[in-house]
């Protein structure tokens, strides 16, 4: 029912708001409290939009004429795959009323043209969507229009999500959609799975246990994560296996604990996952061709096999560890550089992008989540809506654990990203000694952590200055 519908949508709205406050206590008070750090990370939604008619009767017609004189130049870390770009102009912004040119990069990418272009006065780039961790950078230089004059109490946005733009006192940018990661799986393992055991509560032990039955019943191994170069191992790794299996992602890096999670890792891998997983990319894939029945992936990645084959797949919670159920929550916002060079055409498709009909786009065509109180539209792909439910019941569960992502490293988010896919490539996937491993990780770790100054972000508890990893059992 759309009740049900709207309640769903609103629900991952308040959850998701509720991880980042319960995180930003005790946090820097530069603004990197809370969000996410500069990878390419969660897709969005955008296109070569054209001129549509609007209603006369408040003169939004003159105003769109008029803002419509060039195309905006849309910079963003999110929809960097050809398929979501592709998504994203043809289908996302194609109601907008300015045209516009969607260029999907990676962050270090859209900070130094951003960057750049605030140095010179002369820029090219209108609206920039990126994660929270991207914008402290561009604030600090003084790259960014303060939006405080649009009208953003108007549209729901959780209070707490639309702090997260604020930087001394300036609204820097807006929340404009949401997402997270979670699990599917096709129908056929569903009598495969441990006695006793909860899909929408599942232990970790009770995944391998799974894939392990799988691979008894069938002679496959049909777990699948995404491992390969442009997948998001690194997400699995921060916000879901060191959340559950430690309660932090960074200070017990190499912890007994961490230590403990890998050798189960390791065991799940090589009885249960498909040794294929260091070639996925986006896991609907592997779960279409049935290469793949159980698959860990970012939302936006699973949602073509949940629409197009709705009675053949499930969408569930990721599992709970023996420190509780590591998920996490990732907020996009959308920001005007100072330097942009057409002001009115860059509000005009920020607010078209805030409106109810860009928020449904986004959720219509890319499975993202809004952050507005638009309700989702009536046509929701029923992917989308066995996402929410999944998603609903992640963050809602007693054991909810939310993980940001990485805050405060600046142009260097990169770096942390391949620590952990390193330290996961090295372990799980090559065998080596998880000890020595995790001892010059470690190093790596904290020295990006040093130099660049960040602080600990949830789950981690708050910091006076630069995160400091705990010391390696003896």
């Amino acid at each position: 029912m759309k009740q049900t519908r709207v309640a769903f949508w609103r629900l991952f709205v308040l959850l998701a708001a509720f991880g980042l406050i319960a995180a930003a206590c005790g946090s820097s008070d530069d603004g990197e409290d809370a969000g996410a750090d500069s990878t390419e990370e969660v897709e969005t939604a955008e296109e070569t939009a054209e001129e549509t008619e609007e209603s006369s009767d408040d003169g939004a017609d003159a105003e769109a004429e008029e803002a419509s004189s060039g195309s905006v130049v849309i910079l963003s870390t999110q929809g960097v795959p050809v398929e979501e770009a592709e998504a994203i102009r043809n289908n996302v912004l194609s109601g907008a009323p300015v045209a516009s040119d969607f260029v999907g990069v990676e962050s270090p990418v859209l900070l130094e043209r951003v960057l750049a272009e605030a140095e010179s006065g002369e820029g090219e780039v209108g609206v920039t969507i990126a994660l929270h961790g991207d914008y402290p950078t561009l604030a600090e230089a003084g790259a960014l229009t303060d939006l405080s004059s649009l009208d953003i109490s108007s549209l729901g946005i959780s209070e707490a999500l639309v702090e997260l733009g604020q930087f001394d006192g300036e609204q820097l940018y807006i929340p404009v959609f949401q997402a997270t990661y979670l699990m599917a799986a096709n129908n056929q393992a569903i009598e495969f799975l441990p006695d006793g055991a909860d899909i929408n509560s599942l232990t970790w032990e009770q995944l391998a246990d799974w894939g392990a039955n799988i691979e008894a019943e069938t002679g496959a191994q049909r777990l699948g994560f995404p491992a390969a170069d442009d997948g998001l191992l690194h997400r699995f790794a921060q916000g879901y296996l060191y959340p559950s299996f430690t309660g932090n992602m960074v200070t017990d890096f190499n912890s007994a604990e961490a230590v403990d999670m890998w050798n189960f890792v390791q065991g799940m891998w090589s009885e249960s996952v498909n040794p294929q997983s260091p070639t996925y990319s986006f896991l609907q894939d592997q779960l279409l061709s049935e290469e793949v029945w159980v698959a860990f992936d970012h939302q936006a990645r699973l949602i073509n096999a949940l629409n197009d084959r709705p009675d053949d797949f499930v969408a569930f919670p990721a599992p709970t560890g023996p420190q509780g159920l590591g998920f996490m929550p990732v907020v996009v916002g959308v920001g005007i550089p100072a330097s942009a060079p057409d002001m009115d055409a860059s509000i005009a498709t920020v607010e078209y992008l805030l409106s109810d009909e860009g928020q449904q786009a986004i959720a219509r065509s890319i499975g993202f989540f809004g952050v507005t109180s638009a309700p989702p539209p009536d046509d929701l792909p029923v992917g989308a809506q066995a996402e929410a439910e999944a998603i609903a019941l992640m963050a809602n569960s007693p054991d909810a654990l939310p993980a940001l992502l990485p805050v405060g490293l600046g142009d260097r988010g990169g770096e942390i990203s391949q620590i952990y896919r390193d330290t996961f490539n090295r372990i799980v996937v090559g065998g080596e000694d998880i000890q020595a491993v995790l001892d010059e990780q470690s190093v790596l770790l904290q020295a990006l952590l040093d130099e660049t100054g960040a602080p600990c972000w949830a789950p981690d508890d708050p910091s006076d200055g630069p995160c400091q990893l705990a010391l390696a059992d003896s």
